[in-house]
């Protein structure tokens, strides 16, 4: 649900849930409406995208089976190494495990350990290690609401292939600040 309200206010709609004991609930999508023609849109191929290369380690930590998948299949596709986690503790013990981890890619929202304290934890024992926080919140609901702090590296969920392959392509490029 959390996925579904970010995208719609990212797309200046909103959403209203109706919910009575013994009758269901029910979910109301309202998005605005197209003013004017409609464009078309030209898509970025894999082929134009700046892809990494299997040198180049990620771990993914997602709760959530069906997104850590769907991500770590996104940056397999873009050409890099992947490692999966459905949490902190096993995040951690992978880093202990797997030397030439790149780039953290944590969900900001989980269970037990949010992603904020992860990366705390990863950047303590791996200095120097990158990280991008994703969520299906909005990126000013998770500043605003102290979850996150202001520039740090973000992706809202849902995101396309191409959304994922600059944000990380841009991380990983980033210098290493002094």
């Amino acid at each position: 649900m959390s996925q579904v309200y970010g995208f719609v206010k990212q797309s200046r709609g909103h959403v209203k849930v109706y919910s009575e004991p013994g009758a269901g609930t029910t979910v109301k999508i309202y998005l605005p409406r197209l003013v004017g023609a409609a464009q078309e849109i030209k898509r970025t191929t894999v082929e134009t995208m700046r892809l990494g290369d299997r040198s180049e380690i990620i771990l993914v930590v997602e709760d959530d089976s069906l997104m850590r998948r769907l991500t770590a299949d996104a940056l397999h596709e873009l050409g890099y190494t992947v490692f999966e986690s459905d949490g902190a503790a096993n995040a951690l013990a992978t880093l202990d495990r797997v030397a030439d981890v790149k780039l953290l890619f944590t969900d900001v929202v989980m269970p037990d350990v949010n992603g904020k304290k992860l990366a705390e934890e990863a950047v303590r024992r791996r200095p120097g290690l990158k990280v991008i926080f994703t969520t299906g919140y909005t990126a000013n609901a998770v500043v605003h609401g102290g979850v996150l702090d202001q520039g740090v590296n973000f992706i809202s969920k849902p995101f396309t292939l191409e959304q994922i392959a600059a944000k990380v392509r841009a991380v990983l490029d980033e210098e290493p600040a002094v």
